[in-house]
Order: structure tokens, then C-alpha cells, then sequence
């Protein structure tokens, strides 16, 4: 009789598997799931002697998988000061500055989280306000969305921008009429010259660029990165997440992430893009192509393609079909013009990649349509699941589209206002009309649209259960809006089952049964029977990625 390694006994499954969606008990055998079913069921599939877990009546899952995160840089920042739910100059200062005296030095003070409205409503975040705060070292303030970042004058003039910055359009050091640099820096060219003054380098942060270190870096520097990547993995694991896709990617990084694979020590399954900017043109798919070659593991693949179309909304870099309130003649815009980003799908979609893109304003959405489209007449339908990643503002034009072309919806619980971020200012620069379709999770469903959940950190806290609380505690973003709230079923697919389908990979991940990989999250308790306001205040007791325990909770 085939002999398993570990049954897990007295739980409650939530396999996500429609044909046997709940058990009692479920053995692993090597990096596969053998037996589910009843205690008694799977006690007579294995026969005696297996090693046995009781979970205590808790709730047990298939692993989590986050469908966008930014690993690298996550990890990087596990360690920096967050300011998230600060507000007002006394309380952020006093942060900063307590940082500033445990962490003393000449390097830069780096900061997470900054919210855009922090010092109060129409209050300016400048260099002038950072200086009051803290004046003799080079400070830095990310906003949460990591689309902005602020600045005082030692941070700005070490890196060499305090002049100003000739960047790529959609990306701004913010001149003030002194002809100095204001302190902002809108997008990821013009705050880079700032994280090059982090301990890394700034490493961490040019798979959002999708460019390669300027200098090979040393054996040191590169156990430094590949000690980041590591914290990052241990975390990823102790939320339960036995899969990620990153939405950044270069080169570099997949070496890295490869050296740890190598290594035996990569214990969360990952998917990393091939980032395309604007003026590569197609021909750049070539070195997509060697990369998908390079990497098709279980553990690690390079296998899609990552585009950004937009900004965002709260620093008016999101594209919108219509005028910003309040801001004539001004609607953002989007990094591709038509005709170049229709040729970069058909080739893409020609040379069987998925597509990844982010887009936000409702523009940067129809036009990412508009090029999904191009390369299904280009090229024929096929089972591409290319997606559209966040989707903040929707035009009601685009709802039936992502259904009719097949598109992947990939959206964020956590962004949506009125949970961990405020309605306000999106509110206001939007209008009520336009918020509607805001953050449209079950209008989108109900249209016959697949949806895929995940964090997006570290813009957003990486735990899933408090992304899965957030979908099921969702209100209509205003009053008249449509109802958004999530099934518990849905939002809990949102992180295992939909993520399995949108890496391909429904047949063996994102879900418990026979065969499948043994990727499985242990709960502290019953998710179905926990008020869903409590949700995220349960912990994972365990997880485990290929038959592989990556976290136990309270051990060393």
C-alpha cells in the first residue's frame, strides 16, 4: 500500500476544488497531495504508522497564492519606518525622529507609507516641511502607493536633484518657483537617484525600472540581495503564501531568486515578468523569450510580461477619459500610444507569453483593452489570460469587455477606500459619478469576468486573511454606488483557486485534491465561523509549500 509522509486530521477543509469542496482530513505524500476525504477515508488510503497532525477543528486551505506583489522591494523595506495611520506634523515627526536617534548616521532616513494628505487636508508635503523636521540628515518619504515620493533638501541635493531631473515623460522632480526642486518626486525615474543612497544601492528597486545594476555588483553585495530576497520568502511564508507573481522583474533579480532555488532555499513558488517600457518596441521580446527558457521550474518561472500604462490616481498620473474635478484640461495620460502598444501585444500574445498591465484611470484601461484586442484579431483567440492589474476607475463601456476577451480583472481588497485608506481625496478629484465603478469587484464578477486577488505589497500589508476580511466587509464606496462586498467563497478563491488559473496552473495549485502540489496553510481556528470582522485576526499555525513545512508558528 503507498505510504504518505504527514495526514492532517480533525480540520476543516476548504479545498476550493468544486467536485469535493469540503473534508475531514488530507494526506501528503512527497510534494503531492495523496488522499482527501473523510478521517476515516483517507486513514484507510494510507494504512498505519503515518506521522499525524491534529488541527484542532481549524480551517485548512490550500496555500495562498499573491497574484501582485513586489517582492524584492518588500523585502527590503520589512526593516524601515512605517507612518501608516499617522497624521499631523507632531505625531509623523515624532516618529521620524525617535527612528533617527535608535538608527543615528550620515545615509538616508527612509520612511514607508506616507500618506498623501498626512499633514492635513491641502497642506503641501515640500522639502521646507521635511527640513522642520528633520534638518541634518537626508530624509525620504515613500507615499504608500510607491508612485511618490517626498523629500527634505540634504536627500535632494545628495542625490543630485535639488536642480531637477530630465526624466521620461510620466515621471517629475516637481520644480518650485525658486527654481529648486519642490521636495516631490512623481514616478519611479525620478525618485531613483534617491534610492541609490539606501544600504542596497537602490538594487531593490530596478526590476520596477526594468533595468540591470549599472556595475556588476560584488559577491558581497549580492549575499546582501539574496538575504533580503530570503527575509522576504520567510514572510511570505509565515502569512500562509505558498506563491507569488511579481510585477517586477529584471535580470538580476531572477538570478538571485535562481541562486536560492539552487540553493534548496526557495520556499514560496514564484513567477517573475519580463518588465517592457516604452521605446523597447517588440524586439525586446527576445530576451523574454530566453528568460521563460532559462526558468520553467515549479518553484520559478519567468513567463509573463509586465507593462505599466499609468500612474495613479492621487498624484493625477492615472489616465482618465474625462477631466480631473476640479483640474481643467487635466486627465493624466498613458505611457504607450495606441500603435505601439497594439504591435507590443500582438507580438507578446504571438509568442504565447501573458500579459500583465497596469492600469488604473479608466483611459489606461480601455486602451489596454484596446490592445488585447488588437492581438486576439492579430492572432486568433486563444487561452492567453491576459490581465489588467488594480482597475481603480472602470468606464461602464469597458465592463463587458474583460468577460468577452477573456481578461483577467487582477485587483487589490486593500486599495479600495474606505477600508485601510481613506475615501478621501480620491473622492473629490473623481466625483461621485465617476466612483461608481470604482474599485468595481462584483460588478466586474457579475458580468461574467474572472477576478484574481492579492496585495500588491509592499504598497499594501501582504497578509491575505486581512485581504480576504477586507473583500467581505466591503460596502458600496458611496452612497448609490453598487454593493462590491464579497462572498467568503470568492474572496478566499481570490488567493488560491483564481491565482492557480491566472499562472496556468489550476491542475496542480490553488487547490486541495489528489495529485495536486501539497501546498496547504494551516489557520488557528474556523474562517467560516468567524465573524468577518475577525477574520484577519486569526494567525496561520503553518504552512507548507511542495510537501515542505516553510513556517510553523512559535518556532525558533
Amino acid at each position: 500500500m503507498p505510504q504518505a509522509d504527514l495526514i492532517i486530521e480533525n480540520a476543516r477543509l476548504l479545498t476550493m476544488d468544486p467536485a469535493y469542496p469540503r473534508a475531514e482530513a488530507i494526506a501528503l505524500a512527497g510534494q503531492q497531495i495523496f488522499a482527501v476525504g473523510s478521517r476515516a477515508e483517507v486513514a484507510a488510503a494510507v494504512g498505519p504508522g503515518v506521522r499525524r497532525l491534529d488541527a484542532g477543528g481549524a480551517s485548512v486551505l490550500p496555500g495562498f497564492i499573491d497574484s501582485h506583489i513586489h517582492l524584492f522591494t518588500g523585502g527590503a523595506q520589512l526593516a524601515s519606518l512605517s507612518v501608516a495611520g499617522l497624521s499631523g506634523f507632531d505625531a509623523i515627526a515624532a516618529a521620524i525622529r525617535q527612528r533617527d536617534a535608535e538608527q543615528p548616521g550620515e545615509g538616508l532616513l527612509l520612511v514607508e507609507q506616507a500618506a498623501y494628505a498626512m499633514f492635513g487636508a491641502g497642506e503641501p508635503i515640500d522639502r521646507h516641511l521635511l527640513d522642520r523636521i528633520l534638518p541634518g540628515r537626508p530624509l525620504a518619504l515613500f507615499a504608500s502607493d510607491h508612485h511618490t515620493m517626498w523629500a527634505n533638501t540634504p536627500a535632494l541635493a545628495a542625490a543630485g536633484v535639488l536642480n531637477g531631473l530630465a526624466t521620461a515623460p510620466g515621471s517629475e522632480v516637481v520644480m518650485a518657483p525658486d527654481g529648486l526642486a519642490s521636495g516631490e518626486l512623481v514616478e519611479f525615474e525620478a525618485f531613483a537617484p534617491l534610492t541609490a543612497l539606501t544600504p542596497t544601492g537602490g538594487r531593490e528597486m530596478l526590476g520596477l525600472l526594468g533595468r540591470e545594476p549599472a556595475a556588476a555588483p560584488t559577491a558581497a553585495q549580492r549575499a546582501v540581495d539574496r538575504a533580503i530576497l530570503r527575509q522576504g520568502l520567510a514572510y511570505c511564508a509565515s502569512l500562509g503564501i505558498t506563491g507569488f507573481h511579481n510585477m517586477d522583474g529584471n535580470l538580476y533579480q531572477l538570478e538571485l531568486l535562481g541562486e536560492i532555488e539552487a540553493a534548496g532555499e526557495l520556499t514560496v513558488r514564484g513567477r517573475v515578468p519580463f518588465r517592457l517600457l516604452p521605446g523597447m518596441g517588440a524586439a525586446a521580446l527576445d530576451e523574454a523569450v530566453e528568460r521563460r527558457r532559462r526558468w520553467h521550474s515549479d518553484l520559478l518561472t519567468a513567463d509573463f510580461v509586465k507593462i505599466f500604462m499609468d500612474g495613479v490616481i492621487e498624484s493625477y498620473t492615472a489616465h482618465m477619459l474625462d477631466d480631473y474635478c476640479g483640474r481643467p484640461g487635466l486627465r493624466g495620460s498613458s505611457f504607450f500610444e495606441p500603435a505601439e502598444f497594439d504591435a507590443i501585444c500582438v507580438a507578446a500574445d504571438r509568442l504565447g507569453f501573458q500579459i500583465a498591465v497596469h492600469a488604473i484611470g479608466d483611459a489606461a484601461v480601455r486602451r489596454t483593452l484596446d490592445g488585447y484586442e488588437a492581438a486576439r484579431r492579430a492572432n486568433g483567440p486563444r487561452d492567453s489570460r491576459h490581465r489588467i492589474e488594480h482597475i481603480e476607475i472602470l468606464a461602464p463601456a469597458e465592463l463587458p469587455r474583460f468577460a468577452e476577451l477573456g481578461v483577467l480583472a487582477s485587483m487589490q481588497p486593500t486599495h479600495a477606500p474606505g477600508g485601510a485608506y481613506p475615501i478621501e481625496p480620491i473622492l473629490s478629484m473623481i466625483g461621485r459619478e465617476r466612483m461608481k465603478l470604482g474599485y468595481a469587484w462584483q460588478t466586474l464578477r457579475e458580468t461574467g469576468a474572472r477576478l484574481v486577488f492579492a496585495s500588491d505589497w509592499p504598497v499594501a500589508p501582504l497578509d491575505p486573511l486581512l485581504g480576504i476580511r477586507t473583500a467581505v466587509m466591503r460596502g458600496p464606496i458611496h452612497d448609490g454606488a453598487p454593493q462590491e462586498r464579497q462572498s467568503l467563497d470568492d474572496a478566499i478563491a481570490g488567493f488560491t483557486r483564481d491565482g492557480a488559473y491566472a499562472a496556468f496552473a489550476e491542475d496542480r495549485q490553488g487547490v486541495l485534491k489528489p495529485g495536486a502540489l501539497a501546498d496547504v496553510v494551516i489557520l488557528s481556528g474556523d474562517i467560516e465561523a468567524a465573524r468577518p470582522e475577525d477574520i484577519d485576526t486569526m494567525k496561520v499555525a503553518a504552512t507548507i509549500c511542495g510537501g515542505r513545512l516553510t513556517y510553523e508558528r512559535g518556532a525558533a
